[in-house]
């Protein structure tokens, strides 16, 4: 039934509809679609809320607590201390004595750059560390801020009062006990020993796997750098409790005590080494007397022909190893790490003994000689002349003396030290035919000459052995064809067989050739570590950890017959009238044999546009003769004939090894 106004009535209902009511919502499939995506929306937002809360508090609630206690709770180091250097007989010879560091926490300091800058000016006020430096660390630490900087080591007592009466003035910075190297002989024995300093960055990337920190010290140089895992320790940890300002509350808790680093007793003869540094300055002296006004350096090496074990080890000039603990005073370090500075004084830092390099002159000889025999081109009884001169291609080449002319034998050519005798038997080497190589250079080689000798402390020269392929390389080509001025000449042969024409040697390698001679032709491997041991206490012997020892001694395949003629050489060379260093030796109570030697080198001189042809005085030998128990080897850099400042010099280290005395008369000089 239709209503009056036009509308029509729902079904069911018996009263007119109210047009200004709005009819009821229908719940269409549309909207319920919408409104379950909305619920599912909704429990996903939750979900993803209730998995992260789980993660946080279960799965990660142990690290987040770490980062909480860092906060509040610090972390220290406890610096083990390193372990002793010991001379052969015990005494020490680097120990440590206690100290205090500034460490500085760069999370723990103000939050805005004014006030940072304002405690860091105040901080290298106080230290004497400029602020640049400070800085510097900073930025490398930039991605560590728990990690302390370690400002300065060794700071003075009225440095550590004033810090410890500011503390508030210095948020982030604390004071913690260290421990510093102390060198009870000062600079005795400097460049084998080296010093200690901070790990660099470069080499904190390579050893951080091993262990150590970007705060660490490390043994930079000398036996301190070779054997730095032995002597360095173990750190210990320790907490305490700071404030939001990184200010301590509380007591420190040690969580892990430190072991100290073992004791390293070395090879040295702390007396004998005092003896060498004397004599190498007295050498010198000697040299100034002779009017050889730019002999400024040397080094003198003495070893146990029997094992390689370094007895003494000589270099000058030196430095203090001191310098480089605590406060570092940069002049006193510059001649050490400023190249310009370090040329103008004469390059203190260089161990002489084993990173410098020099021409051998007459100590080459033996080498020589036992080379022309082996190779079968003469005998020891050969008589060959030794004459002012020697010509050879159209070319003369002079005697160290005019005062000779006569024919000798091998072993009197050894001990007047005739330059034209061996000038022969280089030529002789030079004339062989291609198939025979270079035996001149083989035999040097063979024994140990232009290689390293493996010692244990470094860096080490390799020296130089020159063969007509390396001059070819060096100067020429390959191939060297068409060269006519830079292929081997005669005269290399000619000069080489007395230690000139480009040989280079260190001390160590002629001291190491010399041993060969003494012990029946055995090539040993020096080396200046005995072992590490633990100190033990009441009087108890020492606990070894570790022996280091010596290496087998090498056969070199020489004739011991051959070897003896040379041996009879040197013996007369400090006995016979007629020897260069007899005037030295001659009346010395034990037997001592040995060769002088004088090489010319071109040195730079200050004033002088160009090098100066200056002669670099050598001496090499051992004793007794019978029973060889030391050999010693002393250059004097720009010293003169070698019987005048390096043989004089030698003796001195001999007469402390046997307790006797010597005297010094005329003699000759090579």
């Amino acid at each position: 039934m239709a209503s009056t106004d036009g509308s029509s009535a729902r079904p069911g209902r018996f009263l007119p509809g109210d047009p200004r009511v709005e009819g009821p919502y229908r719940l269409t499939p549309q909207l319920a679609f919408r409104v379950a995506m909305l619920a599912f929306l909704a429990l996903g937002v939750f979900a993803v809320l209730f998995l992260r809360l789980w993660a946080l508090q279960v799965l990660s609630g142990d690290k987040y607590l770490a980062v909480a206690n860092d906060n509040r709770v610090r972390t220290l180091r406890l610096e083990a201390p390193r372990g002793p250097v010991l001379d052969r007989n015990g005494h020490v010879l680097v120990e440590n004595v206690p100290g205090t560091r500034v460490e500085l926490w760069p999370a723990d300091l103000p939050k805005s750059w004014p006030a940072q800058r304002r405690e860091l000016r105040a901080l290298s006020s106080v230290t004497g560390v400029p602020i640049r430096e400070i800085l510097g660390e900073m930025k490398r630490h930039v991605g560590d801020p728990l990690t302390p900087i370690v400002v300065q080591r060794g700071l003075k007592a009225d440095q550590i009062f004033y810090i410890r009466e500011h503390t508030l003035q210095f948020p982030g910075v604390r004071l913690a006990h260290s421990y510093l190297r102390k060198y009870p002989y000062r600079a005795l024995a400097a460049q084998v020993l080296g010093y200690v300093g901070q790990i660099s960055p470069d080499e904190y990337r390579t050893m951080k796997k091993r262990g150590y920190q970007a705060t660490d010290s490390i043994g930079q140089a000398g036996i301190e750098s070779t054997y730095d895992p032995y002597l360095r320790g173990k750190d210990g940890r320790a907490q305490v409790t700071v404030d939001s300002r990184g200010v301590p509350k509380g007591g420190i808790a040690t969580i892990a005590n430190f072991t100290p680093g073992q004791a390293l007793r070395l090879t040295l003869d702390i007396g004998l080494q005092r003896a060498a540094e004397k004599a190498l300055a007295y050498g010198i002296q000697r040299a100034h007397d002779a009017s050889e006004h730019y002999a400024d350096g040397g080094a003198i090496v003495a070893m146990d022909p029997r094992n390689g074990a370094v007895l003494a080890m000589a270099s000058y000039p030196t430095y203090q190893p001191s310098i480089f603990v605590g406060h570092k005073d940069v002049k006193k370090l510059a001649p050490l790490l400023d190249p310009k500075v370090a040329a103008a004084a004469n390059a203190p830092g260089i161990n002489r003994a084993i990173s410098a390099s020099y021409p051998p002159g007459s100590t080459f000889k033996p080498v020589t000689a036992l080379a022309a025999m082996q190779e079968h081109l003469v005998t020891p009884y050969d008589q060959l002349l030794c004459s002012p001169e020697y010509t050879a291609y159209k070319q003369a080449f002079h005697n160290w003396t005019d005062l000779i002319y006569q024919y000798i034998d091998l072993p009197t050519a050894l001990a007047m030290s005739c330059d034209t005798y061996f000038y022969e038997l280089g030529k002789r080497f030079f004339v062989l035919p291609p198939d025979r190589g270079h035996p001149l250079q083989a035999w040097a080689n063979r024994f140990g000459l232009g290689e390293k000798t493996s010692i244990d402390v470094g860096p080490e020269a390799t020296g130089l052995i020159p063969t007509p392929e390396w001059r070819c390389k060096t100067y020429g080509g390959p191939p060297c064809s068409g060269y006519v001025d830079r292929i081997w000449k005669p005269g290399y042969s000619i000069q080489m067989a007395i230690g000139q024409a480009q040989i280079l040697v260190t001390p160590l390698q002629m001291t190491r050739l010399y041993a060969l001679i003494a012990n029946g032709g055995k090539l040993v491997t020096p080396h200046v570590a005995d072992d590490v041991e633990i100190t033990a206490s009441g009087g108890q012997p020492a606990v070894i950890r570790r022996r280091f020892g010596a290496q087998p001694p090498q056969p070199t395949g020489v004739d011991p017959t051959a070897l003896g003629y040379v041996q009879r050489g040197l013996e007369e060379a400090t006995h016979s009238p007629i020897g260069t260093s007899a005037g030295v030796f001659g009346t010395f109570p034990v037997d001592i044999a040995g060769k002088t030697g004088s090489a010319e080198k071109n040195v730079k001189v200050p004033g002088f546009p160009n090098p100066l042809p200056l002669t670099q005085s050598w001496w090499c030998g051992y004793g007794p003769y019978d029973r060889p128990s030391i050999v010693v080897c002393a250059l004097i850099e720009n010293g003169g004939h070698g019987g005048t400042s390096a043989a004089p010099a030698a003796l001195k280290v001999f007469e402390h090894y046997f307790g006797k005395t010597g005297q010094l008369t005329n003699h000759i000089s090579d």
